[in-house]
């Protein structure tokens, strides 16, 4: 495991650990599973064992013990996915061999439950692992994201990360952010090089390509009948916001120009720590509040697009199939989804998120990595101006000018979609 987890109640755990034996009977009393990491234990029978384990796809051999091993457990260092080959001799004879195979067997992948917009990335990989190896997934994730996923992905068994059971997996990964994992023992690259949720599919051993979840609907009904804009300017930290003080007065009222009913869908409007507190724009139609995410997703479906940070709800944004416009300094563009819409100043600091001198302290609500204390505190995040919104985004004015769009459904779909738990196309609207 990451931290220390000894002390801490269930609820707070971010993953649930392996139970102590391993779950797999093999022959004459040795045992074996792949959760965290590969695990073997052998008993003493009067000889000595001799376990190799090996990585099949690199023909790398990876651990093999001396002679004198007569009982004990042996496991991997690295704990993401490997297909791993586990070979046992009981004095000289070769008495168990096996080759990863998680078809038809169950598997366990644990997301860190104490965010969202994480876990919205993270989660297609987890898909796409069942779909390559034909597995028994089981998903565990925050409580609040499962609504999103379970009817679109009936063949996955959801559960909430605290309600786990671990007794009975194959083979379980756990997906993070993992700062100082300088073995990269949790995952096989840096995030902070890689994208947020393209770390996940180098953890789960997949091509790290991009795609959004599907997303299921309980309620598609549009909200409100007049055209609208959603935003959210709200965020964990000072230097994830967008700081520049006229900033979301001016996008907004150039949308409510044009004809936009502007939407905030934050939690909260007023957020922040200390001397520092953050409102919500003046002219908005607030609701705020601490709605399901599917109620979030509802009004996003409808929206013409979205304006917000690199949060959560741009996440969820992006899997609904909404275009986002997000503005980011503290993050490098790679950290998130593909985007033509993306709003950043690379004339001053910037990406600090990436800079792997620095651990982004997610406890330190005012502070900035390279520059806490002094001027140019969070400068990334005041920097770009209004009209960089729109002009290098195409959002305020370009996607404005590109017309609202029509309340009627448009004769073709635009992108699959799924309500009540049945397949539908995602509407223009």
């Amino acid at each position: 495991m990451p931290d220390d987890q000894s002390a801490m109640p269930p609820s707070r755990l971010p993953y649930m650990p392996a139970v102590p034996t391993p779950v797999l009977e093999g022959p004459r009393g040795l045992r074996f599973d792949f959760n965290e990491g590969c695990r073997v234990l052998v008993r003493d029978n009067g000889l000595s064992w001799r376990l190799r384990l090996s990585d099949l796809d690199t023909g790398n051999t990876l651990f093999d013990t001396s002679g004198t091993f007569n009982a004990g457990i042996v496991r991997s260092a690295k704990r993401y996915y490997i297909r791993f080959r586990i070979e046992a001799w009981e004095g000289d004879e070769l008495v168990f061999a096996h080759d990863y195979d998680a078809r038809d067997r169950d598997v366990l992948i644990q997301l860190y439950p104490f965010t969202m917009g994480d876990g919205i990335g993270w989660f297609p990989n987890a898909a796409r692992f069942q779909e390559k190896h034909g597995c028994r997934l089981t998903c565990a994730m925050s409580a609040a994201l499962i609504p999103l996923f379970r009817e679109a992905y009936p063949h996955i068994a959801f559960v909430a990360h605290d309600a786990v059971d671990t007794s009975k997996f194959y083979a379980s990964y756990i997906v993070g952010v993992f700062y100082g994992d300088l073995h990269e023992v949790l995952q096989p690259t840096d995030f902070r090089m890689t994208g947020l949720h393209r770390s996940a599919a180098y953890t789960l051993g997949l091509e790290p390509d991009e795609a959004p979840p599907r997303i299921a609907l309980s309620d598609a009904g549009r909200p409100i009948a007049e055209p609208y804009v959603c935003i959210a300017t709200q965020a964990t930290g000072q230097g994830k916001y967008w700081n520049n003080p006229n900033g979301w007065s001016e996008i907004v009222a150039f949308l409510k120009a044009s004809g936009y009913s502007v939407v905030c869908i934050d939690q909260r409007p007023v957020n922040g720590n200390g001397i520092v507190w953050n409102h919500i724009p003046h002219g908005v139609d607030d609701q705020t509040g601490d709605h399901p995410l599917q109620e979030r997703a509802r009004w996003l479906h409808h929206a013409d697009f979205f304006v917000g940070l690199s949060s959560g709800l741009s996440w969820l944004a992006w899997a609904v199939g909404v275009p986002v416009v997000m503005i980011s300094g503290f993050t490098h563009p790679i950290t998130e989804f593909k985007n033509p819409y993306r709003v950043i100043n690379f004339n001053v600091c910037n990406s600090c998120w990436n800079d792997p001198e620095f651990r982004f302290d997610q406890g330190d609500y005012l502070g900035c990595p390279r520059h806490r204390d002094t001027p140019a505190n969070t400068n990334a995040a005041v920097s770009s101006p209004p009209n960089t919104s729109s002009r290098r985004s195409g959002a305020s004015r370009g996607l404005a000018a590109q017309g609202r769009r029509d309340p009627r459904p448009p004769a073709a779909p635009r992108r699959r979609f799924f309500v009540h738990g049945q397949p539908a196309f995602r509407a223009g609207t």
